[in-house]
């Protein structure tokens, strides 16, 4: 059903619910190899991570999952709500922070992602949210026509760092100017 509308395909857009942990499981497995070159995870390991981690009760993840009228889950939104430490007016002080959209390859192209994308807007409007923030790959054209269609704006004065060993364990040795202080916990 090559660009059948959400509707059509009878797409269900909710947050993860039990019974859908084995099926995203399969999903997640999918996104380590797109990310990893092919490796594959046990999936015992996916689905520990899956339960001790990202739906742990005191984790601030939220997964949005697209699945079809057979319940297998086909896309995810991995997202969660912060507040702001420079807008202090209540109207712009909380918003959504999109942490990874993923399609199954099988399904690209076909309105998951849109379906996706509008079930986090309700989401994130409905939670007092603003407006929704999400990091993207420099050579992921693809992804940016899909996010510009969907009239997000490229926010040209912030870019993306990331720390990772040996320098993260460097610098976590590091005293700095002030000296050695208590232990973060």
């Amino acid at each position: 059903m090559q660009n059948a509308s959400p509707a059509e395909r009878a797409l269900q857009v909710a947050l993860v619910a039990e019974y859908q942990h084995a099926s995203l499981a399969n999903l997640l497995c999918e996104l380590h190899a797109f990310y990893n070159e092919g490796a594959t995870p046990s999936r015992q390991v996916v689905m520990e991570h899956l339960r001790q981690n990202l739906l742990a009760p005191g984790s601030a993840q939220r997964l949005l999952v697209a699945s079809r009228s057979d319940g297998v889950v086909v896309g995810l939104a991995a997202f969660s709500l912060v507040y702001s430490l420079v807008e202090f007016a209540e109207e712009q002080r909380r918003h959504c922070q999109l942490k990874e959209l993923y399609v199954s390859s099988a399904e690209r192209s076909q309105g998951t992602g849109r379906a996706l994308m509008s079930g986090l807007a309700r989401y994130a409007l409905d939670h007092g949210c603003r407006r929704i923030d999400w990091p993207v790959k420099a050579s992921n054209a693809r992804g940016i026509l899909f996010y510009e269609s969907l009239g997000a704006q490229r926010v040209a004065e912030r870019l993306s760092y990331r720390l990772t060993a040996p320098a993260l364990g460097r610098l976590a040795q590091d005293r700095g100017c002030a000296g050695a202080g208590p232990a973060l916990n």
